[in-house]
C-alpha cells in the first residue's frame, strides 16, 4: 500500500495499510475490503487532482519516478493509469519507460501477447506500452535521441499517459522532458529527508515540473472499530 502526499502541497494526503495482526478471519476479510475501498477512493482523489484541477495547467502525460531503485513504482502506476481509463472518456497509456530491470509487463504479472514488442489494451481504454516499443535491445546502456523521440511520440498518442521511469537521474530528466511533470515516489522510514531534497532540486535545475510525491509502505493500525470485534 502507499500513502499518497498531497500533489501541489507539503501537507500528507494519506492512505493507510493496515498493521499485520491475527484477527479471525471475518475481521481479516473486512478490514481488506475497507482498505482496498479507501485505496480506491484515494487513487482517485489523487487522480482528481493531478489532471482535473480547473486551476491548473492542463496535465496529460505524468512520470512517476523513485527516489530510489528499491522503492516500487510498478502498482501505482497501474492504479493511476486504470482510474483515468475508467473515467469512460479517454484513452490511457501505462508506459513501460524504465530502459533496463525488470519489465514493467512482469512486474504487473500480465500475460503477454504473441507482439510483446507492440502495445496491446490490458483494460477497457487502457493500453500497455513495453520498453521494446521504444527501445531497441542492446542500447540500454547508451539510448540514442532517437529513441527518445519514439517514447515522446508513442506518450502523445493517448489522452492521458503514465509513464513508469527509472531512478537514474539523469534518465528521469530526459524522458521528464517529454512529459507534463514528474511525481517523486518516496519510501517511508527509508527515503532519508536530504535526499528526496537533492532530487527536487535537481529536478527544478534541470526546468523539470515536480508535480509532487507520493509516500510508499506507510503502515496504520487497523481501525478501532474492527478491535472491538476481536
Amino acid at each position: 500500500m502507499s500513502s499518497l502526499v498531497s500533489i501541489f502541497d507539503d501537507r500528507p494526503y494519506l492512505l493507510g495499510q493496515p498493521r499485520v495482526a491475527t484477527v479471525p478471519e471475518a475481521v481479516r476479510d473486512e478490514s481488506s475490503s475497507q482498505s482496498a475501498s479507501l485505496r480506491d477512493e484515494q487513487i482517485q482523489a489523487l487522480v482528481e487532482q493531478l489532471f482535473f484541477r480547473p486551476e491548473s495547467c492542463p496535465v496529460r502525460y505524468v512520470g512517476f519516478t523513485a527516489s530510489e531503485p528499491p522503492t516500487e513504482t510498478a502498482q501505482l502506476c497501474f492504479e493511476v493509469a486504470r482510474a483515468l481509463a475508467e473515467e469512460g472518456r479517454y484513452d490511457v497509456g501505462l508506459i513501460d519507460a524504465n530502459p533496463s530491470g525488470v519489465p514493467l509487463q512482469t512486474q504487473l504479472d500480465l500475460a503477454l501477447t504473441a507482439h510483446p514488442e507492440t502495445a496491446w489494451p490490458i483494460g477497457p481504454r487502457l493500453w500497455l506500452v513495453p520498453r521494446q516499443n521504444w527501445l531497441p535491445a542492446g542500447q540500454e546502456q547508451q539510448i540514442p535521441e532517437p529513441c527518445f523521440s519514439r517514447l515522446r511520440e508513442l506518450t502523445l498518442e493517448f489522452d492521458f499517459a503514465i509513464l513508469c521511469c527509472p531512478s537514474i537521474l539523469w534518465l528521469t530528466t530526459r524522458i521528464g522532458r517529454g512529459c507534463d511533470g514528474l511525481v517523486l515516489v518516496l519510501t517511508a522510514d527509508k527515503t532519508r529527508r536530504l535526499v528526496a531534497a537533492r532530487m527536487k532540486d535537481l529536478l527544478r535545475e534541470a526546468q523539470i515540473p515536480l508535480l509532487g510525491t507520493v509516500l510508499t509502505e506507510r503502515r496504520f493500525p487497523v481501525p478501532e472499530a474492527l478491535y472491538r470485534k476481536l
